[in-house]
């Protein structure tokens, strides 16, 4: 049988983590008081647990371990998937947060090895908040830019709205109530700053100029908009409210 087809076992794990330890100069134990595998070097206690799958089971048993010691390890065979892809990094980020460390360890024909992946250490918060300061500031300002709640929770393959999604749902209600009009006169309606980018990029296919500095709202727009009542009864009153004045002050200027 191929090496990847041989049936495993936790055991399996223990020898070569055993040996590394040993060759560092730790006493090696198995199974003590409910540990898998326990090295010792004066007063530093290392514990590491074994499990054929990292799965929640094996992350709650090793932070149980850490109420007698910090260096706690968990091991497991070596995934067969790419160890630089997003899903890996999730895992070493988790494993990361719980100030564990991680062993993997490979059955090769040529025999059986293993590797520390992560040392067990304290895990820096205040990094870790200044790395994902760009995702912040983004989710604040998508929150910002949404005018109401019309996703829900937990939803999959389910269309989702967005600010931009919103922004786009009002510029195409005061094209369809007015009109064409310019970018100008929609961003005084309160259409937004990127209202211009969303005009030129037609993400939807809802808008079309009809001349220079002049767009009006396509079939396919207005086909479309009808699926997003709640949304266009949020802006219906702000638009009647700002665009009668200001298309007609636009169309006067035109004649």
């Amino acid at each position: 049988m191929a090496a990847n087809k041989v049936k495993r076992y936790e055991v399996d794990l223990y020898k070569p983590i055993q040996q590394h330890f040993k060759k560092l100069g730790y006493d090696v134990y198995g199974e003590v008081n409910d540990c898998d595998l326990t090295a010792v070097k004066e007063n530093e206690l290392i514990i590491v647990e074994l499990k054929l799958h990292l799965n929640i089971e094996l992350l709650v048993q090793a932070a149980k371990r850490q109420r007698i010691t910090d260096q706690v390890y968990i091991a497991v065979p070596k995934p067969s998937y790419n160890l630089r892809s997003k899903k890996w990094m999730d895992i070493c980020h988790l494993i990361k947060r719980l100030e564990l460390g991680l062993i993997l360890v490979s059955f090769q024909k040529s025999g059986t090895t293993m590797e520390i992946k992560l040392h067990p250490g304290e895990f820096n918060r205040k990094r870790s908040l200044q790395q994902g300061k760009k995702k912040r500031i983004a989710l604040l300002s998508e929150i910002k830019g949404r005018h109401g709640d019309y996703n829900i929770g937990g939803s999959s393959n389910t269309k989702i709205m967005t600010a931009y999604k919103e922004a786009c749902i009002h510029i195409a209600r005061c094209l369809e109530r007015y009109g064409p009009l310019s970018p100008k006169i929609l961003r005084q309606m309160g259409t937004g700053d990127k209202t211009l980018s969303i005009l030129n990029k037609n993400y939807y296919g809802w808008f079309e100029r009809v001349k220079r500095g002049t767009y009006y709202l396509t079939k396919k727009g207005e086909v479309e908009l009808r699926e997003f009542v709640q949304v266009i009864q949020y802006f219906d009153p702000a638009i009647e409210e700002a665009g009668a004045s200001l298309v007609l002050e636009e169309r006067q200027k035109e004649d």
